[in-house]
């Protein structure tokens, strides 16, 4: 068994797909339109078959309190890993991409938090290989 898709629910399809290829640098795996919506994925380039994350929108009645509470209390919704926190940090921050928090070393890991502008907080993180 294998992880196949994720889903992250975002407030603007074709913005999420802006940020999440132009930004973040995700490739997109599929676009089918579905009606008012389209079946949405984005995928690492360098693993086109490995796990998607479906952009989908937040058509659910309780998708909409629930992404609120996360980035109200500044929590984030999903976590990508990266080799370099620090050098995305600047890489996005020359984008205009905002961040809620920067890296921050907690031993085993460097994190940061950026908003994805749909409605998601994301953090980035960097394992160490420092002890817990």
């Amino acid at each position: 068994m294998k992880i196949q898709t994720m889903s992250i629910f975002v407030d603007d399809q074709q913005r999420a797909l802006d940020f999440y290829t132009g930004a973040l640098g995700f490739a997109v795996s599929a676009d089918v339109p579905l009606g008012d919506h389209r079946w949405l994925t984005v995928v690492d380039p360098d693993r086109p078959d490995g796990t998607q994350l479906s952009l989908e929108p937040k058509g659910h009645p309780a998708v909409a309190p629930f992404t609120e509470a996360l980035a109200a209390d500044g929590i984030p919704f999903c976590q990508f890993g990266v080799d370099d926190v620090q050098a995305e940090y600047e890489r996005l921050t020359a984008l205009g991409v905002t961040f809620t928090q920067p890296p921050t070393d907690f031993g085993p890991v460097i994190v940061a938090v950026l908003d994805d502008t749909c409605g998601n907080l994301i953090q980035l993180a960097q394992p160490t290989g420092a002890p817990a």
